[in-house]
């Protein structure tokens, strides 16, 4: 680090944050990674190091999703993997994706290469999709549990209220809300306390100031998916293989690449300066906007995951935030949105 560096890393572990009231690692970890067909191939050995290497090196929130892989194989990797550590760890999943045999997809539209997601929110499913994934998990509650996106054909309320009664119930401890706008937060605060908004933000993807406010006003956390822009932000993606789900996103396009880790120099010229990687200084960016942000960045590599979290102890003064705050400012992405 040099000497004129505005950063500073302890040597303590992982500081906390409150979603909701739910107290997590200030980073989480992201599991989505550890299926096959999202960054190409994995075995399941290997995922399950990766992320015991997540839990080792003090995150204790873990995401996952029971569209992640086929037939819910990311919940069983994590149910697996944290075998005999549940109760180090807080567990965050997602529904809506994995449909039953016979359930109506629903389209949800996205400006992604493949136009639509199906989903089916209706309140009728929901206690299933909970229970699918207790079972995969091998756990008798989740954490935090989150409609993975609107359903447009089923009032939200409806859909929110499905998993209320779970709480109720005791087989879910917190209610998430992921993808959603700020005027579905208000309404769903107003059935049931919500924990936590997942969203897409980094530094290559604002989040909706209206959100953001909406958010603070009600005391609900925010839990940025994809904080490393897709991988995008470590700097180290020069190209995408086959297998990867990237080669759908236009920001990903060989020329849009090229031109996008042209523009981002100067951010990786700012984490040099610092002395940490552009990957960390990415994390800490997102920590410093918000004391109630808990990013979940993923991974399959345990040195790049510890490196990853360790920005959960790195700083940066007002000096640095202003710099970053004007690059990011003047630079203009090519390719669109992720989603």
């Amino acid at each position: 680090m040099t000497n004129s560096s505005k950063a500073h890393t302890s040597k303590q572990s992982l500081p906390t944050r409150r979603l909701g009231g739910l107290e997590v690692s200030a980073l989480g970890y992201g599991a989505m990674v550890l299926s096959p067909g999202v960054y190409g191939e994995i075995d399941d050995e290997r995922g399950e190091r990766a992320l015991l290497a997540a839990v080792d090196a003090g995150a204790t929130i873990i995401d996952t999703a029971d569209g992640y892989g086929v037939d819910g194989h990311n919940e069983r990797l994590v149910g697996r993997a944290l075998r005999g550590r549940r109760d180090q760890v807080a567990i965050a999943t997602k529904f809506g994706f994995r449909l039953p045999e016979g359930v109506e997809p629903h389209p949800f539209p996205i400006g992604y290469a493949f136009g639509e997601l199906a989903v089916n929110g209706d309140p009728a499913y929901v206690r299933g999709y909970a229970e699918a994934s207790l079972r995969g998990l091998g756990t008798d509650y989740i954490d935090l549990y989150y409609p993975h996106f609107p359903d447009p054909q089923v009032p939200f309320e409806d859909t929110v209220g499905a998993v209320a009664e779970l709480i109720e119930a005791g087989l879910v401890r917190h209610l998430g809300l992921s993808n959603v706008t700020a005027g579905q937060l208000r309404a769903a605060h107003a059935v049931h306390p919500v924990a936590a908004v997942q969203i897409e933000w980094s530094m290559w993807k604002p989040a909706e100031p209206e959100l953001l406010a909406a958010a603070r006003e009600l005391g609900v956390g925010l839990v940025p998916w994809s904080p490393l822009g897709a991988g995008f932000l470590t700097g180290t993606v020069g190209k995408v293989d086959e297998g990867d789900f990237r080669q759908n996103a236009p920001r990903f396009d060989a020329a849009n690449l090229k031109a996008n880790n042209d523009r981002f120099a100067p951010v990786r010229g700012v984490a040099e300066e610092l002395g940490i990687t552009p990957a960390q200084l990415a994390l800490a960016w997102l920590l410093h906007q918000d004391p109630n942000v808990v990013p979940i960045p993923g991974s399959r590599t345990p040195r790049h995951i510890e490196e990853n979290l360790a920005a959960a102890r790195v700083e940066l003064d007002a000096q640095v935030l202003a710099r970053l705050s004007g690059i990011l400012g003047e630079t203009e992405i090519e390719g669109g949105t992720l989603l």
